[in-house]
């Protein structure tokens, strides 16, 4: 009997662990992260737009980001609360915290980044874009 037990308790604490994997409280008590504001490119075809992602539970700011065909993103992942990661899968993009990554995006469209980290209740809503025009 006392072997059961065990086996619960470590149980529960693992499931506790993995869930709070991101850390700290998160301030909207269980609510829908609400939108983030549009990052708009600066300059015209072809210039450099430099952008910090902050990543906190469970939302990243800017969520979206728009450029211009032909331009150059330096983007950079900034963990303000949690541990996050960003991947952007047709880009073949992974930053982990503080890694900045220089894109060049010739191709229109809409692409989708999310948390490549496990990071809790949240962790599915943790998208944004990087719409090119």
């Amino acid at each position: 009997m006392n072997t059961t037990r065990r086996i619960i308790a470590i149980g529960a604490l693992a499931a506790l662990f993995a869930l709070g994997a991101c850390g700290g409280n998160n301030a909207n008590n269980g609510a829908s992260p609400s939108p983030s504001p549009t990052t708009p490119a600066e300059g015209g075809a072809g210039a450099a737009n430099e952008v910090t992602i902050k990543a906190s539970n469970w939302k990243f700011e800017p969520a979206e980001i728009r450029v211009k065909a032909g331009d150059t993103l330096k983007l950079t992942l900034e963990n303000t609360q949690g541990a996050h990661g960003i991947e952007v899968s047709d880009l073949n993009v992974s930053l982990k915290n503080n890694e900045t990554k220089e894109i060049k995006l010739d191709q229109p469209g809409s692409y989708e980044f999310h948390c490549s980290i496990q990071c809790g209740q949240g962790h599915d809503a943790m998208t944004g874009f990087i719409v090119v025009e």
